[in-house]
């Protein structure tokens, strides 16, 4: 058995929400060097521009289309054209996500409901989106991007961790429903990685010490680093290859270690 082929995506259609830039572009670009073809979607005409021109910087053909992936008849045009134009999806990653840093008490119930909408919601319309014709081809791979916060809690983030540990819930009854069909629907839990959303956490400080969120995820890490992007790229293009079809239900995170860890002793 070639091995190393098992990870091959030649010939694979695959559609990454939200893909314009950050976790979803790191993912997007390895599968095209694996062999996929690339399709993506995000909220407005500007980050869909700006994720085309990225993706040519790579030498890339991406294919990139407007849509809130929290309205489901949006959704439904998006799988038809997507279907039409480049072919039937092999590969799902629903990474589209945000975050509200708002404690508890002070967030409104409209501003949670948002949060639920975008991470927990869309992964649901966007899976039941694509499914029917998984199930008629005989294959498919659901990904979707959870968090350390489907397993633990944290000040500011109740809505977050709300929505990231249903996602982990819903990936893993995703799998009950549908591996029957060879559909194997995984989870990456990404821990703290650098991209432009969390930059303002790693922002030096004017006396030039490090950002205290840096110097607590810092001390949090047996690596002692952020992860970066390109870090999920291996785990992303395993859980969407061949060598992952006995892989069900199952979150994979890429924490650096942190979930393994308790923390120095003061």
């Amino acid at each position: 058995m070639d091995y190393l082929n098992q990870f091959s995506l030649e010939g694979k259609v695959a559609l990454v929400t939200g893909a314009s830039y950050g976790i979803g572009f790191a993912i997007a670009s390895a599968y095209a060097k694996a062999g996929a073809t690339i399709v993506f979607n995000d909220i407005n005409q500007d980050l869909v521009n700006k994720g085309l021109a990225n993706y040519e910087e790579l030498g890339i053909k991406a294919h990139g289309y407007v849509c809130d992936v929290t309205n489901e008849e949006q959704v439904t045009a998006l799988i038809a054209q997507i279907e039409k134009e480049v072919g039937v999806i092999d590969i799902l990653v629903n990474n589209a996500g945000i975050i509200k840093r708002i404690p508890m008490c002070e967030m409104t119930a409209a501003e949670f409901r948002q949060v639920i909408d975008v991470d927990l919601n869309a992964p649901f319309i966007m899976s039941k989106a694509v499914i029917p014709s998984m199930i008629k081809k005989g294959h498919g791979k659901i990904i979707n991007i959870c968090s350390m916060m489907s397993e633990l809690g944290r000040e500011t983030v109740s809505a977050y961790a709300a929505a990231k540990g249903g996602l982990k819930m819903l990936t893993k009854n995703i799998c009950s429903e549908y591996g029957k069909y060879n559909i194997q629907c995984n989870g990456i839990g990404p821990g703290y990685i650098a991209t432009p959303q969390t930059a303002p956490l790693r922002e030096t400080q004017p006396d030039g010490s490090r950002h205290p969120f840096d110097q607590f995820i810092i001390a949090k890490t047996p690596q002692e680093r952020w992860g970066n992007p390109e870090d999920l790229s291996g785990p992303a293009v395993f859980l969407a290859s061949d060598a992952s079809n006995f892989v069900n239900g199952h979150i994979l995170y890429v924490d650096g270690g942190i979930l393994a860890y308790i923390g120095k002793q003061p």
